[in-house]
């Protein structure tokens, strides 16, 4: 029986991203309606093709819990023949497509809706940090009131002890999100900021700062999937779904087994296999940024370049728009948009990126973009590989 990933058989033909950066007092789910509404619209279809839905709302400020894709389809008025939940943080969105894609080729269904919202920086009720479980590995970080910030800093000083990556190096990721922020009008921020900026903004936990931390933003977004020939009668088409890995290591830092790695090798890797692509042949990727160093380790992982070297690599401009691999060209989720599971608005910006439609920087006709969302605390990863619909 074959295991491969069946490349290039599914595009990506309708997305949307909402424009909404605080919405206080407006549901999650209202913000599903809209966004799913948007990508259909782009799609050229309707409510009535869809048989196929994606979508996970669990964190209390995607206001679902058990049964999330059940709430949510029944609340857009969607009653599919194939439905995915699969939760591994932000890298969700990508497993969902990946899912999708091989359901389609099943003959399960034929038109998915991939959905996310969430009122990550308006909703009114206290939600404790996201893992906090205090049996198994959470026990040993639980009582010391570990949080999110404080595990990718432990990563990030690890970093900096083992290969000598300097805070300098950290900072200019964030520097040339908001660059790269500077044009698109829905970014959150989108004035200019300098490593000296970001390097005196308050320290949260040493060694990142406030502007190495992600936006808090409200928003959702949604795409649709379909076989390549049912693209041919959407409104525009899209990108083709090439490759598709995904890889899972632990929820806990305390069970990390590399603080310098992350599962991206493997998800990469089989991304990549798939595809029948090399790191050399991507020119654009749109990589997950939660935290400045989330982005030097994904580079790595990813085989952009050798470990230890990818602080080098940004200082000498890598990651610009004139670079080796311009990434984030929206601004990313350090100045653009980040509800929660910014993989959403990676796949949405990679869609248009390969468009020619990038709200921020557009690069001169890329044949393929890369993906790579990170969820948890380092503990999941998903990478999709797309390319250009010619």
């Amino acid at each position: 029986m074959a295991r491969e990933f069946p490349s290039g058989v599914c595009s990506i033909v309708g997305a949307f991203e909402s424009p909404r950066r605080k919405a206080p007092g407006i549901h999650p789910y209202q913000i599903h309606a809209e966004v799913i509404a948007g990508a259909l619209a782009d799609a050229g279809l309707t409510l009535a093709d869809v048989d196929g839905f994606a979508t996970t709302a669990i964190f209390p400020a995607e206001a679902g819990w058990q049964l999330s894709a059940v709430e949510v389809a029944e609340y857009v008025g969607i009653q599919p023949s194939w439905v995915c939940s699969t939760d591994i943080g932000g890298a969700a969105p990508l497993s969902h497509v990946g899912n999708a894609v091989a359901a389609i080729q099943a003959g399960l269904c034929e038109v998915v809706v991939v959905s996310y919202a969430s009122a990550g920086r308006s909703w009114p009720l206290h939600a404790t940090d996201f893992n906090t479980g205090q049996t198994g590995p959470g026990q040993f970080e639980v009582p010391y009131g570990m949080s999110t910030i404080s595990a990718y800093a432990l990563a990030a000083a690890r970093h900096m002890h083992v290969y000598g990556t300097r805070p300098e190096q950290l900072a200019q990721v964030a520097v040339q999100s908001r660059a790269n922020a500077h044009s698109n009008p829905h970014a959150m921020y989108r004035d200019l900021i300098t490593v000296d900026d970001v390097l005196s903004s308050t320290m949260i936990s040493s060694p990142l700062h406030k502007l190495d931390c992600c936006v808090v933003t409200d928003s959702g977004g949604a795409i649709v999937v379909t076989s390549r020939e049912r693209a041919k009668d959407t409104r525009r088409g899209g990108p083709s779904v090439l490759g598709f890995g995904e890889a899972i290591s632990h929820t806990q830092m305390n069970q990390m087994a590399d603080l310098t790695t992350t599962c991206a090798e493997q998800a990469g890797r089989r991304a990549f296999a798939s595809a029948g692509l090399k790191p050399a042949d991507i020119r654009v990727a749109q990589l997950y940024d939660s935290f400045t160093i989330t982005v030097i380790l994904t580079l790595e992982a990813l085989g952009f370049v050798p470990k230890g070297e990818a602080g080098a690599f940004i200082s000498d401009g890598g990651i610009s728009p004139e670079g080796r691999l311009p990434i984030n060209t929206d601004g990313g989720g350090l100045s653009s948009n980040h509800s929660g599971r910014r993989g959403m608005y990676a796949i949405i910006e990679a869609v248009r990126q390969l468009r020619g439609e990038s709200p921020g920087v557009q690069l001169a006709s890329p044949e393929f973009c890369l993906v790579n969302g990170t969820g948890g605390w380092l503990s999941a990863v998903a990478t999709l590989i797309l390319g250009r619909d010619v």
